[in-house]
């Protein structure tokens, strides 16, 4: 072999050794993506768009929390809760911020984008991703367990409707127009505490047809280091 050959070949394998840069998610580790919006906030709208693609995305899991801020103005929305608006604000004190505000999307516990545009959205998605080394999760509908990894965490249960809702609103900011809805949480649930040992947690029955998601997040507020759907 001569010395060029030599070379490309070392070159290549040298390619082929190197670490691999980490992709967003996948399906048995996606990544998670939190809408925060409501159907009185005129702004919302693109948002929810936006999130109503990265359903089809099996390497996202793609959550709408409708806050329950904007109520007042004229339109309740009626899917929105007050859990949803205390994790919106649980963000914000994690992250130093004095306010919430609608739309908002959460990447992975770690990011912040306005959620109106989608390049903007898909690179924070290529950002924010997971560090390597997650503990895996487990989960059918009776049970979820976590295997034994570094850290700890909290986890959660997110039960939420993954059709399309179409609501037409009759008041507020966007009285007369129709928004579509997909995957809007209806049920978030504190599951317990994870160590670092394995722990296994037994989940309440689920409302017909609701779809859940099992999110281990390293504090209130904090980056999500993993997420399995059931």
């Amino acid at each position: 072999m001569s010395i060029k050959h030599c070379a490309v070949a070392l070159l290549t394998l040298s390619a082929a050794c190197a670490p691999q840069p980490s992709m967003a998610g996948d399906a048995d580790r996606p990544a998670v993506v939190e809408l925060y919006q409501s159907q009185g906030c005129s702004s919302c709208p693109p948002a929810d768009a936006v999130l109503n693609r990265l359903a089809d995305r099996r390497d996202v899991l793609a959550l709408s929390f409708a806050v329950t801020y904007w109520d007042q103005l004229g339109w309740k929305d009626i899917f929105a809760s007050p859990d949803f608006t205390q994790r919106q604000w649980d963000y914000a004190k994690a992250a130093g911020r004095g306010s919430v505000a609608t739309p908002q999307m959460v990447i992975n516990g770690r990011g912040v984008v306005n959620g109106g545009n989608p390049a903007e959205v898909d690179a924070a998605i290529r950002r924010f991703v997971r560090p390597a080394g997650e503990p895996m999760i487990t989960a059918d509908a009776r049970s979820a367990a976590i295997a034994a990894g570094k850290g700890k965490a909290v986890l959660w249960l997110v039960r939420y409707d993954p059709r399309t809702i179409a609501v037409p609103i009759r008041a507020g900011e966007n009285s007369g127009r129709t928004i579509a809805h997909r995957n809007i949480v209806r049920q978030l649930i504190k599951l317990g505490a994870w160590t670092g040992a394995p722990a296994s947690f037994r989940l309440p029955p689920s409302p017909p047809g609701l779809a859940g998601a099992i999110i281990a997040q390293a504090s209130v507020g904090g980056p999500i280091i993993a997420a399995h759907r059931i």
